[in-house]
Order: C-alpha cells, then structure tokens, then sequence
C-alpha cells in the first residue's frame, strides 16, 4: 500500500522523534557557539585548530560546548529511533538560527538583516519537508537493515563518498583548506550521511533490544557501531578546523545544508523513503530543500558584501580571484578576533565553482 494513503496525523513514535529533533537543535545550535569560545580562547595562548593544534583540548569552555553537543546528538540519536530521516534530519535548521543569534550576542560575529531572511527562508524549506515527509517503515531487526545497506544502489553512495573523502582529506584539505570553506564542511557532511544511516540501524536495534529481542548478539549491529564512531570522529574534527578558520554564521547554515542533502538522499536510497509516495509529494519536498538551499546562499552572499565593505572596496561590484586572494590574504588578523574585539565579518573568499554556498 502506498504511503499517502497511510493516515496523515502524526503518530505517537513521530511526535516523539520530532520532539527530541527539536531539543537537539537547540542543544547542538548553543553548542558551535560555545565550542567556538573555546577555540578563540586556546587560540590566543596555543595552535589553532585551523592550521592542525590540539591546544583547545585543554580549554574548558570547548569540553562544555563538545557536553553540549553529545546531549543534543544523543536526542538526535534517539529521534532517528522513532521517525523517518526525511522528517528529523531538516529539523536541524532550528540550530542555524540558535547559533546565529548566539554568535551575534556572544562572538559579536556581524549578522544582517538579509542574513536573518536567509534563516527564516530555511526554517520554512523545512517546515515543508516535513509536511511532506513519509511515514516510517517497519523493521523488525538490524539485519533487515544490514540487507537495506548492502544493496547494489547504496554500496554505489557508500563507495562514492569514501573516494570523496580521501580526495577531500588528503589532496585539497593541506592545500585549500584554510580559505575554501566547502573542504572541511564537505568532509563533515559526506561523513555525516553515512553515520546518519548507521545511527538509525543503531537506533532501531536499541529499540528492539529493549523490546525484548537483542540486536546486539548480530555482528551487523557492532559494525554499524564502528561505522558510527568513524564517522563521527571525522566529523568531530573536520568542524573545529572548519569553525576556527570561518564565520560561525556561515559554516552552521553551509553544514546544514550539505549535511541535509546528503543523509535525504541517503536515507532515499537505503530505506527507499520515496516508494510509494505520489510524485507531486516528492516535488513538494524538493522544493522545501530548495528552499532551504536559497536562504543559506543568501546568508552567505550578504557575508561576502559584508567582506567587500570591510576590505574598502565598496567602488567595486566585483574583484578578480588574485585581488581577492591578496585582499583575503591581507586581513588575516581578521579572521580570528579576540574575545574582547568586536567583529563584524570573517573574511571568506568567493568560490565561482560552487556559486558561493
């Protein structure tokens, strides 16, 4: 039977996990902030964390941002256990707005009121998709889902994403890390996609454990937690490097909707959350992601005319990539402000390749 002739109001395990996602957010939003603290303040008496230092280790502001995302992930965690990743996952654009508020107030990181639209036209992108989002389907155990994840299609995404990574990881990062913002958040949200996939077979196995029936006697089900870890340690550590270099403001909604898109369209190949759904659905939830992609490139465009501003070239409408590089080059002392310093933009090189996400 086709999904959309499944009754429309929200069920008892949905409400759950949409409660729990929306907690999450809000955790995990006030967590960047925090987090970031951290690193200014190691930064400023060690090595970044953007050119490769672990200084921050011993800041203890960074461990209370790090507690406050590993509460906001495990309510994530939990949410995956109840509801659809199609219907959680663009909940966390509920974190975008708590950060960019937070950095506003706390980092005094400059955030314009076209940036702000920029936000709300994500929140309603998201709004949409889970209007539109499927219900969930049943499974009965983790090797049901170990059979979902070895399918031909989905090995296909699985394999393609770790050649991406290596590329990312050990060709671009060393040598554009530190001004394309898209290396460090791609390799975060490629990771993150798979380990949304392994936290929902985690998830469900938990679920049943409790329900009398243990997952966790299956070999499948401690490969899923090896997959988890991996990927989030990855993760982890691809977001403070991203965090200490870029715009608090501009790395949250980029992460978000790379990490977004990329767990959808996992989540369509491995649990087919798509099947039986009516096209003019489908199309809904494409144009809510859409939605959502067009606010974060308006957040980031109005950082890149607030860089423009700050560099004093206001008589221009454009610069050629050398010029910008040398400008960009040139405020390096910007990017990293000191806790006591108020700053307006960081500066972030435009990228014609991916139309300044």
């Amino acid at each position: 039977m086709a999904r959309d002739l499944e009754p429309s109001f929200i069920s008892k395990d949905n409400l759950k996990g949409l409660v729990l996602a929306l907690l999450s957010s809000l955790f995990i939003g006030a967590s960047f902030i925090l987090k970031k603290k951290g690193l200014r303040r190691a930064g400023a008496s060690g090595i970044r964390a953007g050119v490769g230092g672990y200084s921050y280790l011993y800041e203890p502001l960074w461990w209370v941002g790090l507690l406050t995302m590993v509460i906001g992930e495990v309510a994530n965690f939990i949410a995956y256990a109840f509801s659809p990743a199609i219907l959680v996952t663009p909940l966390g654009a509920l974190s975008i707005i708590v950060s960019a508020a937070l950095a506003h107030v706390m980092l005094k990181e400059k955030l314009v009121p076209l940036g702000a639209l920029g936000c709300v036209l994500c929140i309603v992108g998201s709004v949409a998709l889970v209007v539109q989002a499927p219900q969930e389907r049943s499974i009965a155990s983790v090797a049901e889902v170990w059979e979902l994840a070895t399918q031909p299609a989905f090995l296909v995404y699985t394999s393609t994403v770790v050649f991406i990574v290596l590329v990312l990881t050990f060709y671009l990062a060393p040598r554009c890390g530190q001004t394309h913002v898209m290396v460090y958040v791609g390799i975060c949200s490629l990771m993150g996609s798979l380990s949304v996939m392994s936290v929902k077979a985690l998830g469900i196995g938990i679920k049943l454990t409790f329900e009398g029936e243990n997952q966790f006697l299956f070999s499948e089900t401690w490969f899923f937690v090896m997959v988890v870890t991996v990927c989030v340690l990855t993760q982890m550590n691809y977001l403070n490097k991203a965090l200490d270099t870029f715009n608090t403001s501009v790395v949250s909604p980029i992460y978000y909707v790379m990490f977004t898109s990329f767990t959808i369209l996992a989540s369509v190949i491995m649990f087919k959350d798509w099947a039986g759904q009516y096209a003019a659905k489908i199309i809904s939830e494409i144009c809510g992601f859409m939605t959502i992609l067009s606010g974060t490139i308006l957040l980031h465009a109005t950082m890149d005319l607030g860089d423009s501003r700050m560099s004093g070239m206001c008589m221009y409408s454009s610069l050629s990539s050398s010029l910008s590089a040398r400008l960009t080059n040139g405020a390096t002392d910007a990017m990293h402000p000191k806790d006591d310093v108020p700053s307006t933009s960081i500066p972030l090189r435009r990228q014609e390749l991916f139309l300044s996400p």
